[in-house]
């Protein structure tokens, strides 16, 4: 290769990494001039190594902006590293932000720490500022004298910022809330106590101290509204006689079925009994013939016998005819 070959292709080759340097530096001369303008300090080799290491250096620079102009400086290397963790690198500045304008103390490691927890750190801030309110599914219980409340809850709560990474959320207080609400309830004597005093449920839900172990201060709880449902003691009391008249029935379909075995066994035994008098009558003949073989039994003697037996049956039908005349009149 010729000298001037060697020339051309070193100048095509530092023409390209010019071109390359260009195009990065184009790239964030901007961030870099905004972030100077803003006295954040943010390098252009800051911005590259960004870039290197697939971080988004605009929301690097804004974030790191809005900190310095708010007077709570973030050093550029924690916003990266929580953006590679995976956080949200805006909401967590914004924030601490409104955290030191609300003055409560957070610093940036708790409000990052909060965040890759999966809590919303800027919306636990804002409620810590502002109250939030909850309000309650309607929630169905029963007084001692069988009567159904259902109650609507209103909870004022605040996020305790101490408390957000391992506190129960939400779903908790609600339930514990409604676990208190149905307790109460259920110890009044009368469902009218607690319709003519709706606040006996909420002064004694309150004290129980529900909120222990969660992200939140329960700072009231209202009850919206009582109305009254169904009669549940009524309801019970006619489920037991329905149940009960089923169990009546079946001991008396029991006790007539066992009847009605009886019987049938009884006319078995009757049929059985006619069976062997039917037989007994059979060996009537048989013995009068072996009496008059043997001479045990006259002639004269079986004729009268038969002369007693047909009297006995003209007898018999001529009573059965008065009978029925009788019965006739």
């Amino acid at each position: 290769m010729s000298m001037g070959s060697i020339y051309l292709v070193g100048m095509l080759a530092l023409a390209a990494i010019a071109l390359v340097l260009v195009y990065f530096l184009a790239s964030f001369f901007g961030l870099w001039l905004q972030a100077l303008f803003s006295k954040a300090n943010v390098g252009i080799f800051q911005l590259l190594g960004m870039r290197l290491r697939k971080v988004n250096p605009r929301m690097i620079v804004e974030a790191r902006i809005l900190s310095v102009k708010a007077g709570i400086p973030v050093e550029t290397n924690l916003l990266e590293a929580h953006y590679l963790s995976g956080g949200n690198v805006i909401r967590v500045v914004t924030a601490v932000i409104t955290a030191n304008k609300a003055n409560i103390n957070l610093s940036f490691a708790d409000s990052a720490a909060i965040d890759l927890a999966g809590r919303n750190v800027l919306e636990a801030v804002q409620t810590s500022v502002t109250p939030k309110v909850i309000t309650t599914p309607k929630i169905s219980a029963v007084a001692l004298n069988g009567i159904q409340l259902n109650a609507v809850t209103r909870i004022t709560v605040r996020t305790n910022i101490r408390k957000l990474v391992g506190g129960a959320g939400e779903e908790t207080v609600i339930a514990r809330v409604g676990e208190g609400i149905v307790s109460s309830i259920g110890s009044a004597t009368t469902h009218k106590e607690v319709l003519e005093n709706p606040n006996m449920i909420s002064k004694k839900v309150l004290a129980s101290g529900l909120d222990a172990g969660t992200a939140y201060e329960i700072l009231s709880i209202d009850i919206a509204d009582v109305d009254v449902g169904h009669n549940i003691g009524a309801i019970l009391e006619t489920d037991r006689a329905e149940a009960d008249k089923k169990i009546a029935q079946a001991k008396a379909e029991e006790r007539r079925a066992m009847a009605a075995a009886a019987e049938q066994e009884m006319k078995a035994r009757v049929v059985e009994m006619q069976a062997k008098v039917v037989e007994a009558e059979a060996q009537v003949p048989l013995a009068m013939a072996e009496a008059l073989r043997n001479g045990h039994l006259g002639v004269m003697d079986y004729y009268n016998l038969q002369n007693i037996k047909a009297d006995t049956q003209m007898r018999t039908q001529i009573s059965g005819v008065s009978q029925d005349d009788t019965e006739r009149k």
